[in-house]
């Protein structure tokens, strides 16, 4: 087995499945890994947000769709969200308190059918282990107010070998002035 801090991928590498939380909607099949990144759970916190609201209070600052994605971990549908092949200048923020999580100098196309990035701005993200749907990942939530964002993978092509694989509904675009 590789170091908790190695990038390898195990045998196999890759799991051909891509599950959807929306139980009205059929499964799409993709490629998603099975090893997270391990050197990412040393920064984990002990999901103490400063940012905390009921669940009421979160209904009613969000649409369903980004309730169920920001406060239940559900996953938008591939190639469906507004900025999977959005590519102006900026940053996204979280679609829950507006912290700053993401540059668009960070933003590629992965082609997976959601928003990628290789790298969050320091200290936004906060990792944590996720091994429902039989799958080892890891999850990625604001630092500010634990909402989920999507999952970070070690299969990114830039030097930082990361994909930052965040669902549209999680965020909100800010473009940069000139």
């Amino acid at each position: 087995m590789p170091e908790p801090n190695s990038n390898a991928a195990p045998a196999g590498g890759t799991l051909d499945i891509c599950l959807t939380m929306d139980p009205d909607k059929p499964m799409v099949k993709g490629i998603v890994s099975i090893r997270p990144p391990c050197n990412l759970f040393l920064q984990m916190k002990k999901n103490k947000y400063p940012i905390k609201k009921s669940d009421a209070e979160w209904k009613s600052q969000l649409d369903p769709l980004s309730f169920a994605v920001l406060r239940e971990h559900g996953t938008e549908r591939p190639f469906t969200g507004a900025y999977d092949q959005h590519f102006e200048k900026g940053n996204y923020h979280c679609k829950g308190c507006g912290e700053k999580l993401y540059s668009s100098n960070s933003k590629f196309d992965s082609g997976c059918g959601w928003p990628s990035f290789d790298q969050s701005i320091p200290g936004a993200i906060e990792y944590k282990k996720d091994s429902s749907h039989g799958m080892l990942r890891t999850e990625i939530l604001c630092s500010q107010c634990g909402s989920h964002q999507g999952h970070v993978f070690n299969d990114g092509p830039s030097e930082t070998g990361m994909r930052y694989c965040v669902n549209s509904v999680s965020i909100d675009f800010k473009a940069k002035e000139d």
